[in-house]
């Protein structure tokens, strides 16, 4: 019985924030998908530990800024000849207990690694694409990018708008060859749910897949190339209610912050006075 056929055979891949969590899933999948991986994260010694274990080349380096997305494509491209796809997967929560009293400093922060790094990926990546064939845009962007994240402003907003940057590659490029995904999961086990503090929960009611589920779901959303990557198909149920019905959509989403109050042990500053 012939084995099954790799999907990415010979194709050259990028991945931002490979390191650990979803990012090194979605590394050691698309090697194992018969892809050339490149393995991009900010901690040298992470992107190499990464590489060495999956078959893959390391490059580190800081993916938000432009030099860095520069250096990460031109190292790249000696590298693996050419990108054919590339995961904007790295992203940050800097979420505090009170989001709205978050500093400028740290939305600056956020709005550099979660959305100016996929801007800035494509701004160097696209034109070459569109001489040469096309290729494949994947942004890692979260739930909370179609519905919101209770109490974290910086990254509910962040993730609406690498979101939204997607949408607006797809609607610009996605007749000339240039393929654009979002993949939008809730609760994974990684770091980051781990330090979600009373939200831990929340993100996790509808089961908290471990990283390399999160990889299949985008592996299997090549059989139609569609857009939207839910590894979590309950959101389509959610971003439906949202869009039919917003009054009550937010009416749930008040009582759901009710709830996260009570747990954290909190009020809002309002009840305080």
């Amino acid at each position: 019985m012939p084995a099954p056929a790799r999907r990415l055979d010979g194709l050259g891949v990028v991945v931002t924030g490979a390191g650990q969590g979803i990012g090194r899933a979605l590394a050691a999948r698309a090697t194992a998908e018969g892809a050339r991986v490149v393995v991009n994260d900010l901690d040298p010694g992470t992107a190499a530990a990464t590489a060495a274990e999956i078959g893959a080349t390391p490059v580190a380096g800081d993916c938000s800024s432009d030099a860095g997305v520069r250096s990460l494509v031109e190292q790249a491209g000696e590298a693996l000849g050419r990108i054919d796809v590339f995961f904007a997967n790295a992203g940050i929560d800097r979420t505090r207990p009170d989001s709205l009293q978050a500093s400028d400093e740290d939305w600056a922060t956020m709005i550099e690694t979660n959305v100016m790094s996929h801007v800035r990926a494509a701004r160097v990546l696209v034109p070459t694409w569109l001489e040469t064939g096309g290729g494949r845009f994947v942004v890692t962007a979260s739930a909370a990018g179609l519905l919101t994240m209770i109490g974290a402003a910086p990254y509910s907003v962040t993730k609406h708008a690498a979101v939204g940057f997607a949408e607006w590659l797809s609607v610009t490029y996605g007749e000339r060859g240039v393929r654009v995904q979002v993949i939008c999961p809730q609760g994974v086990q990684t770091a980051m749910l781990e330090q979600a503090g009373p939200l831990k929960d929340l993100l996790s009611h509808d089961e908290a897949l471990p990283p390399e589920a999160v990889a299949d779901a985008w592996v299997d959303a090549l059989d139609d190339d569609r857009f939207l990557v839910l590894p979590h198909p309950e959101v389509a149920g959610y971003y439906t209610a949202r869009a039919t019905d917003p009054d009550r959509w937010l009416a749930g989403m008040r009582r759901l912050q009710t709830k996260v109050d009570r747990l954290a042990g909190s009020a809002h500053p309002q009840e305080q006075a």
